[in-house]
């Protein structure tokens, strides 16, 4: 079974989440985390949780909303961690692409959420674009006052934003991007990372693989890219559901 490690199942309606899982499991994939955006939205992903057995979830604040209510202090963080289904922090880091938050914000937003992995010893999913270099300095600065186990989420970066990460002991998730004509950069990086660093996922409802592309992504279609990243390592469908899944359980260990 595959594990879809980074999808929005709070951007679909309490009426089409049993459906979408069940069409996920029919697919292979046994389990799902759902990632909190918003602090104030934290309790929803908690009860999505809760109700379904198949899934996890994340607290934190995207650098889209960085400041929208206040930057979190890190102990505000991790006391959310307390529920036993919440299994990692994030989404945060920095987006300079669309810079809808001030990059002061997202910038003390995403080291409130450095401390808080710290602290917990919980994984920090990092969302990053068009601000490697931002990212990396963050990463290298925080984890010099204490090692925290994290991720680049939905890959798109530099190979140099691949390398840091892979330094510091961060894992690399990849995305329907992956499967993408136009992303044979990625596909070279990926192809670069260790396989024990490899994680999938889709980052539902966006950026469905190939061949969904320009559709509504749902978790049920993790293996598409999945497979992608198996022919990029010679792994046969089954290998690499089964690397990926161990690679998660050994990151996110509230989830073993």
């Amino acid at each position: 079974m595959l594990v879809d490690t980074h999808c929005h199942l709070d951007h679909f309606s309490d009426e089409e989440i049993p459906a979408m899982l069940a069409r996920a499991h029919a697919a292979g994939v046994g389990e799902v985390v759902t990632i909190n955006t918003r602090l104030s939205t934290a309790a929803r992903l908690r009860d999505i949780a809760a109700a379904n057995a198949n899934v996890w979830c994340t607290v934190g604040v995207h650098p889209h909303q960085a400041g929208e209510e206040g930057i979190p202090t890190p102990e505000e963080i991790a006391a959310l961690t307390e529920f036993p289904k919440v299994i990692g922090i994030g989404e945060s880091g920095l987006d300079y692409f669309y810079d809808k938050a001030p990059r002061d914000d997202q910038a003390a937003n995403f080291r409130a959420h450095c401390v808080a992995a710290r602290l917990t010893q919980l994984p920090l999913c990092i969302h990053a674009r068009d601000a490697d270099d931002d990212v990396a300095a963050i990463l290298r600065e925080e984890s010099g006052q204490g090692s925290f186990p994290f991720l680049l989420h939905c890959f798109s970066s530099t190979r140099a934003l691949a390398e840091c990460a892979l330094e510091l002991g961060g894992y690399i998730s990849l995305s329907g991007i992956l499967t993408f004509p136009k992303s044979q950069e990625i596909r070279d990086i990926a192809r670069d990372v260790p396989k024990d660093r490899l994680l999938v996922e889709t980052d539902s409802p966006y950026l469905a693989p190939v061949p969904y592309r320009g559709k509504r992504n749902e978790p049920g279609y993790v293996p598409h890219t999945a497979r992608v990243l198996g022919e990029i390592h010679g792994m046969s469908e089954t290998e690499i559901a089964d690397l990926t899944t161990a690679n998660f359980r050994r990151l996110y260990r509230k989830a073993a």
